[in-house]
């Protein structure tokens, strides 16, 4: 049976949530453009916009609004259907939070507790499936919510449930749909990564454990060799999954500083790259053969090794920060050699976003950059610093979407009109 509501009234919203949700329900769904997930509908973080700005004011763009009370946190945010979805800590709860596209908000949910240990706060970003909401907390806490009213529909905990550990700083893995089903990568002696019926929580099948934790990233799913493949980072290596039976494809060891594998993998035209902290970027051909694979690889630097900013790849070059000798620059690499273009410092060591050619960063410093890559260097164009009133390091990678440049820092979030 589904659990019941479990909404948190704050002073400031108490009014609105008892008010606003049946007038919501009642307009039809707004169509356009959506960024449904971690990274946009590919995970590609790359955004289809069209139109924007190729410049901004010394003091950056217009600020259309500003939406607070969403918790402390590191959740970027998730677009759908005219919602806005994030995530927080507030107080000792993990909290979803549904916004409008004028920031207000709609609904908050709890999802289990909070991280409250070592850099506390929320990371997943929330993921939306047709008219249901997938998110897990930082302790294991997966659950299934109607997007539009925040109804559970249903809820378990993926630590408990397959008897594993949590990672040093938490679960930071943002949920993949798969068909009629919901991937999660909880690590541990019982399995490496499960999938359960989107619809119940039933587990569909399991891949074999590799003794490892989870590690921080989000899984991509691809096609190869009509081969459907689930790919994602342990605590300490690099696994490929069969998408519709749960078989451990391949495990190679890629062990990264502290255990830190972060970046979400890219995978395209035959060839599989990742880039971790002190232990560089490498890059693999794709092997399929009698509905098996492995990854054979092409090359390996050290020049970049992302930390917790990811990774782009546009127009046959990678983009992303290094930590490498503590530079934290950031790089260009040739996708076919791994050689380095150029590196630059633009705002500083950060995440980003791309559309129309062009970079979005956002330093952990709290300054947006818009950068044109060129074949030769980073042109920064133009940047601004975000409004203080955050605490802690601006981590939350930005989004661009229907016109607007998002910005999430801790209880904060700025929309940014861009077209």
């Amino acid at each position: 049976m589904p659990k019941p509501l479990q909404i948190i009234c704050r002073p400031a919203c108490l009014i609105v949530i008892a008010a606003f949700i049946p007038a919501a329900l009642a307009r039809p769904a707004r169509s356009g453009p959506s960024w449904p997930q971690f990274h946009g509908p590919n995970r590609d973080n790359i955004s289809t916009e069209k139109g924007l700005l190729k410049s901004w004011p010394d003091n950056g763009p217009t600020l259309v609004w500003t939406a607070k009370s969403l918790g402390q946190g590191y959740s970027t945010v998730s677009i759908a259907s005219g919602f806005i979805y994030t995530a927080g800590n507030i107080e000792k709860n993990t909290v979803i939070t549904a916004l409008n596209t004028d920031g207000k908000i709609l609904w908050q949910v709890k999802n289990g507790k909070a991280w409250t240990k070592d850099v506390p706060g929320t990371r997943a970003t929330p993921t939306i499936d047709g008219n249901r909401l997938y998110h897990q907390s930082p302790v294991g806490n997966l659950i299934c919510l109607d997007a539009k009213t925040g109804e559970v529909f249903w809820q378990l905990n993926t630590l408990e449930e397959f008897r594993s550990k949590n990672s040093t700083w938490a679960l930071a893995e943002s949920l993949l749909i798969d068909g009629d089903n919901v991937i999660s990568s909880p690590g541990g002696p019982e399995t490496c990564m499960v999938a359960l019926n989107k619809k119940t929580g039933d587990v569909v099948w399991k891949a074999p454990s590799t003794n490892e934790l989870a590690g921080y990233s989000s899984p991509i799913l691809i096609e190869s060799g009509g081969l459907r493949i689930i790919i994602n980072l342990t605590a300490k290596a690099i696994i490929g999954v069969n998408a519709d039976t749960g078989d451990l494809l391949w495990h190679v060891k890629h062990e990264s500083y502290a255990d830190e594998n972060i970046m979400t993998p890219i995978y395209h035209d035959g060839c599989v790259f990742i880039s971790t902290l002190k232990a560089g970027s490498v890059k693999w051909k794709l092997n399929v053969k009698d509905r098996k694979a492995s990854l054979q690889e092409l090359w390996r630097t050290d020049q970049l090794d992302c930390h917790h900013g990811d990774v782009i790849l546009l127009d046959g070059s990678l983009h992303g920060n290094s930590t490498f000798k503590n530079s934290r620059l950031w790089v260009c690499l040739d996708w076919q050699t791994g050689r380095l273009k150029y590196m630059d410092k633009g705002v500083g060591k950060g995440s980003l976003t791309s559309a129309e050619g062009m970079l979005y960063t956002l330093s952990e410093d709290s300054r947006m950059g818009l950068v044109r890559p060129t074949p030769t260097a980073y042109r920064l164009v133009s940047s601004f610093q975000i409004p203080k009133g955050g605490k802690g390091k601006s981590w939350a990678h930005p989004v661009v979407c229907d016109g607007r440049l998002y910005i999430r820092h801790d209880d904060f979030l700025y929309a940014y009109a861009i077209r």
